[in-house]
C-alpha cells in the first residue's frame, strides 16, 4: 500500500480520532482525544504555525506529526517536531515521509534549530540519529496504578493556607495564568518560554478539553494561588499531571507536594484508576516526591536537536 502524508483535517472525526489512537498506542504516557486534538488544531496560537500531519495507508491514519514555531519563547527560530506511528505499522516509511515534511515546513516557516522528543528505544534513537539529530537531556515517564496504589496519607495543611480546585477560580483565572507564567519560566529546558498573553492562555490552557478544574488543585495564600498541580483526563480513566509548581518566595515548603496529593486522591474518588506524570532524569527532588506518591517509572525519552541550514 501506499503511504502519503497530508495535513490533518480537524472538522473531520476520522483525523482526529485516529491521531489520537496513533498517539495512544505509540505514546501512552501522554493523553490524547478527538477533542484535544482539534482543540489543539484550530486553538494554537497562529505565530506557533502549528501544522498537525498524519501519514495515511489505505485511507487509515497510521502515523502523526506535530509541528510548530516556539513562538512562545524569546529565542527566535526554534522549531518543535513530533513523529510518532503506529507501533504495528512501522516500517513502511511513514515516518521518513512525516519528519521530511515536517523538517521542510518548518525550515520555510524560519526555524534554525529543531527539537524532538523520542522514546528511548534503539530504533527510535536510530532514525532521529539518521536524520542528523544530536542527543540532547533526558526525561522519565513515571505511571501510578491508582486503583490499587496505596496513597501515603494525606499531610496536614499548613496555617495560613487552603486548598482550592482549579474550579473555584472560574469566573477570574488570572491569578492561575500568573503562577503558571511564573513557574514555566524557571522550567528546565532547551527553550525557554514565557507566557505573557493572557487571552491565548485562557483559550488554549484554560479552555483545553483535557483540562480538569475539580482534579487541578491550588495551594492558596492571602487569597492567591502560590502552588498548583494540574490535571488532565480523557474520560477514560486516565489522568496527566500537567504541571506542577510553586511560586518562587513560596518554594521550600512542600505546597506543590501538598497540592498532588490532594489532586490524587479527589482522582481517585472520581474513578481515575491510571495517573502519569512526567521528569528530566535529573531531577532527583521531583522524582522522590512522585516515588513518595507511588509512581514508577515506565519509559524513558530522549530530547534530540538538529540545526537547519
Amino acid at each position: 500500500m501506499t503511504v502519503i502524508v497530508r495535513d490533518l483535517r480537524p472538522d473531520v472525526p476520522a483525523d482526529t480520532e485516529g491521531f489520537a489512537r496513533v498517539r495512544r498506542l505509540a505514546l501512552p504516557y501522554i493523553l490524547f482525544t478527538a477533542d484535544s486534538v482539534r482543540h489543539n488544531a484550530v486553538h494554537t496560537h497562529p505565530d506557533a504555525r502549528y501544522r498537525p500531519l498524519v501519514a495515511e495507508e489505505d485511507g487509515e491514519v497510521i502515523g502523526t506529526a506535530q509541528v510548530l514555531l516556539a513562538y512562545d519563547s524569546p529565542e527566535p527560530g526554534q522549531g518543535l517536531v513530533s513523529v510518532y506511528v503506529r507501533p504495528d505499522r512501522t516500517g513502511r516509511g511513514a515516518g521518513r515521509l512525516l519528519a521530511r515534511v515536517a523538517e521542510e515546513y518548518l525550515g520555510d516557516q524560519g526555524a534554525t534549530r529543531l527539537f524532538s522528543w523520542v522514546l528511548d528505544e534503539p530504533a527510535n534513537r536510530a532514525f532521529a540519529e539518521r536524520r542528523g539529530y544530536e542527543r540532547r537531556r533526558s526525561a522519565h515517564f513515571l505511571r501510578l496504578d491508582l486503583a490499587k496504589a496505596t496513597l501515603p496519607p494525606l499531610p496536614e495543611v499548613p496555617p495560613g493556607v487552603e486548598l482550592r480546585s482549579a474550579a473555584d477560580f472560574a469566573d477570574d483565572p488570572r491569578p492561575l495564568f500568573e503562577l503558571d507564567a511564573e513557574t514555566v519560566a524557571d522550567e528546565p529546558g532547551d527553550v525557554d518560554f514565557e507566557f505573557t498573553d493572557y487571552d491565548t492562555w485562557v483559550e488554549q490552557t484554560w479552555r483545553h478539553p483535557l483540562l480538569d478544574r475539580e482534579l487541578t488543585m491550588a495551594a492558596v495564600v492571602d487569597g492567591r494561588p502560590v502552588a498548583f498541580s494540574v490535571a488532565y483526563t480523557d474520560g477514560d480513566g486516565r489522568y496527566s499531571s500537567a504541571m506542577t509548581g510553586t511560586a518562587r518566595a513560596h518554594r521550600g515548603r512542600g505546597l506543590a507536594k501538598l497540592a498532588k496529593v490532594h489532586s490524587l486522591y479527589r482522582a481517585r474518588a472520581a474513578g481515575v484508576t491510571e495517573a502519569f506524570t512526567g521528569n528530566d532524569t535529573g531531577n532527583d527532588p521531583m522524582i522522590a516526591v512522585n516515588r513518595w506518591l507511588g509512581y514508577e517509572i515506565c519509559a524513558t525519552e530522549v530530547r534530540y536537536a538538529r540545526e537547519l541550514g
